[in-house]
């Protein structure tokens, strides 16, 4: 599988200790621990956050993410397991099975893509090394479309809407119907993703007035109305910055908060 050519911008990659040490870091390696999660899912060093909050927002619908990890069960990982895993995505109107082995890309121990929180537990990784095989290289997921991610992982139809164009941000009215909307898409395990995009360079990573980052992708996690007027909240979830700045504080972690869909819009 093709890797990075651009040696300066992974120094210290050693892929001829990779069979040595790789897995060999943590005692017990698992391919979940208690089951997926988006909570697992941290960005590496790799610009591929449109596919990072596509992975991760597959991870809070099991109806789903078991078709892209079949047999996860039988998958895991045990004495007798042959190191290799198998997963499957949606391309040209068929699922195609990519088999890969478990030899994933570190630096000083440290897994530099794609990576669980749980130092042990490894499906999101593995995931995005058989993504990358699809594609050709982990390089060729450098930037791209949210809406072919999400495609890939569930054999849906994508819908995209701007915001912007829409009217949404003056037409309370419209607003009120796009949350009701994505109530029930929610309500029926579709998978939603956000992006802000930048009008310039320079607008890149940069922060809103309440802590969305431009030029970064969301996952969607939940759509609740609660009763402080006509205001519909939803939960969104940032993989590659751990800290925001959120308009109304809840019982989330620190990287999960809830935002006033008036505001996002």
């Amino acid at each position: 599988m093709g890797l990075f050519t651009t040696t300066k911008k992974f120094r210290g990659q050693n892929y001829s200790r990779l069979k040595k040490e790789c897995l060999n870091r943590v005692d017990k390696p698992q391919l979940f621990i208690e089951g997926a999660s988006a909570r697992d899912v941290t960005q590496g060093q790799l610009g591929n956050c449109w596919f990072v909050a596509a992975c991760a927002t597959l991870a809070g619908v099991k109806e789903l993410w078991h078709k892209v990890i079949p047999d996860y069960k039988d998958q895991e990982y045990g004495e007798l397991h042959p190191g290799i895993f198998n997963f499957r995505f949606w391309r040209f109107g068929e699922w195609v099975e990519v088999v890969i082995d478990d030899l994933l890309p570190t630096i000083e121990g440290k897994l530099i893509f794609t990576h669980s929180k749980e130092r042990g537990e490894f499906w999101c990784a593995l995931l995005e090394k058989a993504y990358a095989k699809l594609y050709g290289s982990y390089e060729a997921l450098e930037g791209g479309n949210l809406s072919d991610a999400l495609v890939d992982l569930t054999s849906g139809v994508s819908a995209h809407l701007d915001l912007t164009i829409g009217g949404y941000v003056d037409d309370f009215e419209k607003r009120k119907q796009l949350f009701k909307m994505m109530s029930k898409e929610m309500s029926e395990h579709s998978l939603m993703c956000c992006a802000i995009t930048p009008h310039s360079h320079e607008e890149a990573e940069m922060r809103t007035n309440v802590g969305l980052v431009k030029g970064h992708a969301y996952g969607v996690t939940a759509c609740r109305k609660i009763n402080i007027g006509d205001t519909g909240l939803f939960s969104i979830f940032n993989y590659a910055h751990s800290l925001l700045t959120p308009l109304f504080h809840s019982n989330c972690s620190k990287s999960q908060h809830i935002f006033a869909g008036k505001y996002i819009f």
